[in-house]
């Protein structure tokens, strides 16, 4: 029988719990800044804006400095390493600005995926060598959670049981990095956002992608299990239940929320805070149709559904400032406007008003999604 060494405290456990409420705190979600270099070039390169440290620095500025209204919406945010270490112009750090806002602040600590051998073009996820000591690092540079992203496919001979076992370890080996006491410096302390990502390519049908999304999600629980992980100060961020993009069978948002919500009934416990979805590549609107419809499902939802977007918070914001310093004020009311209907699609009150922002009906689909 396994035993299970006792490694945080009461208050440590308090800690992390609160911190994962925080972040999923009723109508709030997270906004996804943590591209990296390479996968905002493609972004910066559809506004023909040039790629540089400075305009990196520029475009997240404009979201940091949101006005207020952004205050009930976004409850944490994940920043790219380079990102956690920039400063607004008066010269006070991000992670300080957003702090000041009552925003958490998170940071991606993978380093990406590699090929899995043995496998038809299958993943997993590289980053663990040193992880404990950044994990000490980022806790004391201001981040009190992570994400850790590992993805896979749906084919006809994918995903795999070896790649399903391989990134759920992985991500169960990350988590309890991240939770885990340190002899010297305390306890990280940092609540680890678990992404078992199930890409949208392909064109496998609503049924096809539940099914997958049950068996990742009941083996990433199982390993979570195994790793003595404290599940009430994690997050999950998962797809959400939807056809591929090529299948030709279209299905309506309700069907969407039915199947996501069954398959995380059937295999997340009731003891994770929440649930805050990917948007995989669905236009900006139909991220929070969709999400909506998740909440209003009518089957019992014992965890917070909400969102963790990046494209799908920024595609109007992107285009709206277009690289242009005297469009700052347009890209912030793109993005407010996204991050309150995403605030409304969390509580299950999203209308849909059909005036979309600039870039709020285009697909954000991209095959074989990297970031």
């Amino acid at each position: 029988m396994t035993h299970a060494h006792p490694f945080l405290t009461a208050e440590q456990k308090k800690e992390l719990n609160d911190i994962a409420h925080r972040i999923v705190a009723p109508g709030k979600g997270i906004l996804a800044a943590d591209e990296s270099t390479g996968s905002i070039a493609k972004r910066f390169q559809s506004i023909n804006a040039e790629n540089t440290e400075e305009n990196r620095r520029l475009y997240r500025q404009l979201l940091f400095t949101a006005d207020d209204r952004i205050k009930p919406c976004i409850g944490g945010v994940i920043f790219f390493h380079e990102t956690l270490y920039q400063k607004d112009d008066s010269g006070k750090p991000f992670p300080q600005l957003i702090k000041e806002k009552g925003v958490v602040v998170g940071i991606k600590v993978d380093k990406g995926v590699v090929p899995l051998a043995g496998t038809n073009g299958e993943t997993t996820t590289q980053g663990l060598d040193g992880l404990y000591e950044r994990c000490a690092q980022y806790k004391k540079d201001g981040a009190d959670f992570a994400k850790w992203r590992c993805v896979l496919k749906i084919t006809s001979t994918t995903p795999s049981s070896l790649a399903i076992m391989e990134n759920a370890n992985v991500l169960a080996r990350y988590a309890s990095i991240c939770q885990m006491v340190s002899g010297l410096s305390g306890y990280h302390g940092i609540v680890p956002i678990v992404e078992p990502e199930i890409l949208p390519d392909g064109d496998h049908d609503l049924q096809r992608c539940q099914y997958v999304t049950e068996k990742v999600l009941a083996a990433v629980y199982k390993a979570l299990s195994d790793h003595h992980v404290y599940l009430e100060g994690t997050l999950l961020k998962p797809n959400m239940v939807t056809a591929g993009h090529s299948c030709p069978k279209k299905y309506t948002a309700q069907e969407i929320g039915m199947a996501t919500v069954t398959a995380l009934r059937r295999t997340v416990p009731s003891a994770v805070p929440g649930i805050t979805f990917l948007s995989g590549g669905q236009s900006e609107e139909e991220a929070t149709i969709n999400l909506n419809a998740i909440n209003n499902c009518p089957l019992h939802k014992p965890w917070a559904l909400t969102f963790s977007y990046g494209r799908a918070l920024q595609a109007s914001a992107l285009k709206a400032w277009g690289g242009k310093k005297e469009n700052g004020k347009a890209c912030q009311e793109e993005y407010i406007k996204r991050a309150l209907n995403n605030s409304q699609a969390a509580l299950g009150k999203y209308v849909s008003s059909g005036n979309e922002g600039t870039a709020a009906g285009e697909s954000l689909f991209v095959a074989n999604h990297a970031y």
